[in-house]
């Protein structure tokens, strides 16, 4: 009698899953964007969720809840209503990068976030001041070797995924460039502009206009392949004792832990067909992001193969977050 209340019980929450995703979204949702308006992951939420809007026939209502390198939106999803109404467009900072790296947060990104999708991503880029004698990371490498620790880079902050970048480029060519952490891209990309700092690692989308009008002198991009924005561009992957060397910023969704699995995958099924419609794709990579896509169970393969690069490289090189 127990097990056929059991089974009559599982039965009944299925049924009303597949009812629940059928008829989803049912009201507005809440789309929590974990950095201030205007920036590149908000831009990407905003694309995504007009087409979604228009699409679903129901409002996508954009919430920047910035603060504390991501971890204030995050921690807003995680602590939702698992109904599908409310999900998060995240960044590797708050939800992998940030905790490896031993920042505080009030929430488990693996128990208490579900992985629905990546939308697209974006490498980091190499950059150097054009008064700078390297023209390619060749000629940085070995200008980092005949002068030990004087060559410095900046980036927006410790712990973050530039950090990693820059650390793992030291390791893997023996090289000991000073990591100087901003508060922060802009102010990271202004001193490298100035010459205050030689060689910056930041994300792609600020350094754009300075590298077509000749301010900055872009070496490589930190993506497996060339960017379709800037193809001129060697990929660190390209150069010897390079294979497999990659770390990117992504855009991925994410909903409360235990939202139905069914709404997951109707949500993430309409993303797909969204970042795939020619014109969506063409307003994410004017801005440099490579449009993705995938299912949840891609995204949540391809966070495990990134948590272990960001785990070995913070173990190997003692990468610590801004306390």
């Amino acid at each position: 009698m127990n097990r056929l209340a059991t089974f009559v019980a599982y039965a009944l929450f299925a049924t009303a899953s597949v009812a629940s995703a059928q008829t989803w979204p049912a009201k507005p949702v809440r789309v929590v964007v974990p950095y201030p308006a205007g920036g590149g992951v908000d831009f990407v939420a905003r694309t995504v969720s007009q087409r979604l809007a228009d699409v679903c026939k129901q409002p996508f209502v954009i919430e920047n809840r910035a603060g504390a390198s991501g971890s204030i939106g995050a921690d807003v999803v995680a602590k939702s209503a698992p109904d599908g109404y409310t999900f998060l467009v995240a960044s590797p900072a708050e939800v992998l990068v940030g905790p490896i790296s031993g920042q505080k947060v009030h929430y488990d990104p693996e128990r208490d976030l579900m992985p629905v999708t990546l939308i697209g991503e974006t490498p980091l880029v190499i950059a150097a001041n054009p008064l700078f004698p390297a023209k390619t990371i060749q000629d940085l490498i070995d200008f980092a070797k005949s002068q030990p620790g004087k060559l410095s880079y900046a980036t927006p902050g410790s712990g973050s995924t530039m950090h990693f970048a820059g650390e793992s480029l030291n390791a893997i060519a023996g090289i000991s460039m000073t990591h100087v952490p901003y508060r922060g891209a802009a102010p990271a990309v202004t001193d490298v502009l100035g010459g205050q700092v030689p060689v910056g690692i930041v994300g792609m989308p600020p350094t754009v206009q300075y590298a077509k009008s000749g301010k900055l002198r872009i070496l490589a991009v930190t993506s497996a392949k060339r960017s379709p924005t800037m193809r001129e561009v060697p990929a660190m992957a390209e150069l010897p004792g390079f294979a497999g060397y990659r770390f990117t910023n992504w855009m991925g969704v994410y909903v409360p832990a235990k939202t139905p699995q069914a709404v997951v995958g109707r949500l993430a099924a309409q993303i797909a067909e969204i970042v795939r419609e020619p014109a969506t794709r063409d307003k994410l990579l004017s801005v440099g992001v490579e449009p993705v896509s995938g299912t949840p169970g891609e995204f949540t393969d391809f966070l495990k193969a990134e948590r272990q690069t960001y785990e070995k490289v913070a173990k190997e090189r003692g990468i610590r977050a801004d306390e």
